[in-house]
Formats: structure tokens, C-alpha cells, sequence
């Protein structure tokens, strides 16, 4: 992989993080559609992705730094008695969330690992991702429109259980776990920031796991340099689109999601015809 092709991933991927489109969808069907000469189950490319992970990670931590910081003090009782309950009442529901993609994840990690080299899968998925985005937005539109302070420990649960979908590259994780968040009856914002709050765990373990493999023998030389640049233009570019994102939750309740499942089906269905005639 040259040092472009990580830098135009990388910057695909820190925007498909957040946005509800599947960066790992993307970052598998792209190469596919350029004819790009990257082997997508070698060594090295699942870790060189997590990589771009940790810079969405880092983003995440900076742009939600009030919140993790507001978070610690609770927990250690450093601040006021109301902010240390209600920091003892979040922190177990991020926990809980993050709680079943862990299990699932270790559980499947060979057949999820297997779907990183399948375009064609990542495709379909994209259009079921679509699917899911529409599903949820039709469905909330019956629900209530809940604070994100309401969510109780069954809401983290179920949350974190639709976390799980995103393990299959074409469906996103951000996605699912709004329209978890949406059909519980968070509105888009409250669904939104709490996605956002769960992928730092999630990525976070991720990295613990698989960063290291950049730097085994059997990794070409040269890889985990190539994958630490683009981890860099991969957090720039999440940290600009975590700020679109929350703009765009706020200021469009009632049909957010909407563009964003046009866009996977459409999406989805090109790059099949494209992977299957071309």
C-alpha cells in the first residue's frame, strides 16, 4: 500500500466513522472499485485500519474531552454530590453498551475477520445499512423524543446489542447505534453523542489488539510508519465531521438519518453493479 492510497483511506474513513455510512464498508469496497493493487486479508490490513481508528478515537476524546473529563471527577467524587451520581449513573451505561460488541466480537473474530476481504459482502451490507437507517427513522417518527439523561441500563443493553451489527464491514456502527438509541426514544442529538461516547472503548480495545500486529515480521517494513501518518489525517478529518454531525443532529430531528440511508442504498447497489460487470 502506497503512502496515497493510505492517505485517501484514511481521510475516507475518518469521515465514514461518524457519519452513519460504514468506513469499514468503504474502506473494503474502494479498493475494489480503483483496482487499487491492496491485498485486503493480508497481515497488515485489518491492523492498518484499526490505526485509522485510533485517530477517530483521539478526535472523539478531544471533541467529547468536557464530557470524559466531567465524567473522571464524578467517579472519584471529586466535583459536586449531583454531578457524582449522575457521573456513577453514565459511566455503568457505557460500560453496559460497549459490554456485548466485546463478547460478540472476540466470539466471531475469525469469521468477521474473514468478510474484510469480501467486497461484494461489504456492498450488500451497505444496502442493508441503508435499509436499517430507514427502518429506524420510520419507526421513531411513532416514538417519544426522550433526553438522552433518561436512558436506564436495559436502553444501554439493547444500545450495545446493535453495536454488534457493525462488526460486518458495510454496516455502520454509528448507524446502529442511533437507530438503537432512536427506537428507545432518544432523539437524534441525545443518540448521537451517546454513539459517539461508546466507539472510544470499543476502538480503544481494538487498538490494544491488533495495532501491535503492524509491527510483526510478517508485516512489510514500512507499513506501521504509512498506517501512523494516516491515523494523524484520519483523526483531523473525524474531529471535522464529529462537529458537522452534532450541527446536523440539532438542527434536523425529524429527518437526520434520512440522506445518509439514500445515500448507502444508492451506494450499495453502484458498487455491485460495478464489482459484478466491471
Amino acid at each position: 500500500m502506497s503512502l496515497l492510497h493510505a492517505l485517501i483511506i484514511a481521510i475516507l474513513q475518518g469521515a465514514t466513522e461518524l457519519f452513519p455510512v460504514s468506513s469499514l464498508g468503504h474502506a473494503v469496497v474502494l479498493p475494489a472499485l480503483v483496482s487499487w493493487a491492496i491485498d485486503q486479508k493480508s497481515a497488515a490490513f485489518l491492523p492498518f485500519l484499526v490505526m485509522l481508528h485510533t485517530g477517530t478515537a483521539v478526535a472523539l476524546l478531544v471533541y467529547f474531552w468536557r464530557d470524559w473529563w466531567a465524567l473522571a471527577v464524578g467517579v472519584l467524587g471529586l466535583t459536586t454530590a449531583h454531578k457524582v451520581a449522575e457521573s456513577r449513573r453514565v459511566l455503568p451505561l457505557i460500560i453496559i453498551a460497549t459490554i456485548p460488541a466485546v463478547i460478540i466480537g472476540f466470539t466471531l473474530e475469525k469469521f468477521v475477520r474473514g468478510l474484510f476481504g469480501s467486497p461484494t459482502i461489504a456492498a450488500i451490507c451497505l444496502v442493508v445499512n441503508g435499509c436499517i437507517l430507514m427502518f429506524g427513522e420510520k419507526l421513531r417518527g411513532r416514538g417519544g423524543h426522550r433526553p438522552l439523561s433518561s436512558l436506564t441500563r436495559l436502553d444501554a443493553l439493547i444500545i450495545g446489542f446493535w453495536q454488534c451489527l457493525a462488526l460486518i464491514p458495510g454496516i455502520s456502527r454509528s448507524g446502529t447505534t442511533m437507530v438503537g438509541g432512536l427506537l428507545r426514544g432518544v432523539d437524534h442529538a441525545g443518540s448521537a453523542h451517546f454513539s459517539f461516547l461508546i466507539a472510544t472503548p470499543i476502538i480503544m480495545g481494538a487498538t490494544v489488539l491488533e495495532v501491535p500486529k503492524l509491527l510483526h515480521a510478517d508485516v512489510p517494513a514500512g507499513v506501521f510508519e504509512i498506517s501512523a501518518i494516516a491515523a494523524v489525517v484520519a483523526g483531523l478529518t473525524a474531529y471535522a465531521s464529529t462537529w458537522f454531525l452534532m450541527r446536523h443532529f440539532r438542527r434536523h430531528d425529524s429527518w437526520a438519518l434520512t440522506p445518509f440511508a439514500i445515500y448507502c442504498v444508492v451506494a450499495g447497489l453502484g458498487s455491485l453493479a460495478f464489482l459484478r460487470l466491471g
